[in-house]
């Protein structure tokens, strides 16, 4: 079964046959290229043009990140899945206000939905969170007078700076508590884990999308100016509350995460190395991890219900069947 690679050591990334070898300063590692899915290059790594057609040609998509952990980008190979009719009508449905404004909506919904149950998972264990579930359901009733994509955005805003005040009731410790949401670099221990699960959640989504006839360019919540991709940001808004936001509280409240997991760099607080590979270690075995989805039944792993996810956006765009976002019922 492939998996995502994740490098967060130095050294070169090669091809030898039909394997790929990073040889370090003391070791020299094969990985078979039917084995990966994707790949995370933390580490200071060379790739050369050879490797790039490699990934292309198995249409594996690579993500850099630079020392401090910071998202660069992502190599993107040409796809083998380009649609010009699916195109055409993602420009098309960006281009309608009203129809935009319909997918856009759908997507702040369904993250408010999450959100929303996530809390009612811990008010059900005793934590004291009913009072911002039901502020978060007030702003949700307020999404059909949105009129706009900008008022939707600042609903989804004032929703989430609701919803982060749960944190400090959730997590059990001072160290990970909740002050204001911070970037670039984030001031606080919690924002850096939460950008750095968010960027982990972004580049999975894009990962997937390259999988469909979808164009990651085109989204309909985040503007589609001149970012390189911005449909990923739409659906990782769905997938945040019961993905990102889950590994949080339990990373937090087992202790499996604490101070020494983090540096202070560039005025801010960022996750070290070993941070860094202990959240990405989390984020993939909560990716994997299998739940009984509605109404099929069957168990799905959060990767294939976000590829799922697509594949309804497919179809609405089409005209086949209107989207519903994924809401949680676990």
């Amino acid at each position: 079964m492939k998996q995502p690679l994740y490098i967060f050591s130095s050294g070169e990334l090669h091809r030898e046959g039909n394997t790929l070898v990073l040889v370090k300063p003391d070791e020299k590692k094969f990985i078979p290229i039917t084995a990966v899915s994707e790949i995370y290059l933390f580490g200071e790594v060379t790739v050369n043009k050879r490797v790039l057609e490699f990934l292309s040609s198995n249409e594996i998509t690579a993500h850099f990140f630079n020392y401090y952990g910071y998202y660069i980008g992502s190599y993107y190979p040409r796809s083998h899945h380009n649609s010009g009719y699916m195109t055409i009508k993602q420009a098309e449905h960006y281009l309608d206000p009203t129809k935009r404004l319909t997918l856009a909506r759908k997507f702040v919904d369904g993250a408010m939905t999450n959100m929303w149950h996530v809390l009612h998972y811990y008010e059900l264990r005793g934590v004291p969170v009913e009072e911002i579930a039901v502020t978060i359901k007030q702003f949700q009733q307020n999404l059909y007078n949105a009129t706009t994509i900008d008022s939707l955005m600042g609903l989804e805003g004032n929703a989430r700076t609701k919803y982060y005040e749960s944190f400090n009731l959730i997590l059990k410790a001072e160290d990970f508590q909740f002050i204001e949401r911070t970037r670039r670099p984030p001031e606080t221990k919690l924002d850096s884990l939460i950008s750095f699960l968010n960027t982990l959640l972004y580049t999975a989504v894009l990962k997937e999308i390259y999988m469909t006839h979808l164009d990651p360019r085109i989204g309909f919540l985040h503007e589609s100016n001149f970012r390189s991709f911005s449909l990923n940001l739409d659906v990782a808004e769905i997938f945040k509350p019961i993905i990102v936001d889950r590994i949080i509280f339990y990373l937090v409240n087992k202790q499996m995460m604490d101070k020494s997991h983090f540096m202070e760099e560039l005025g801010g607080v960022l996750l070290n190395q070993k941070g860094r590979e202990l959240a990405a270690r989390e984020f993939e075995n909560r990716m994997s991890t299998t739940i009984k989805s509605r109404p099929s039944g069957r168990k799905l792993s959060y990767r294939r219900l976000i590829r799922i996810e697509l594949y309804k956006i497919e179809k609405h765009l089409m005209g086949e069947k209107e989207y519903e976002p994924l809401t949680a019922r676990w």
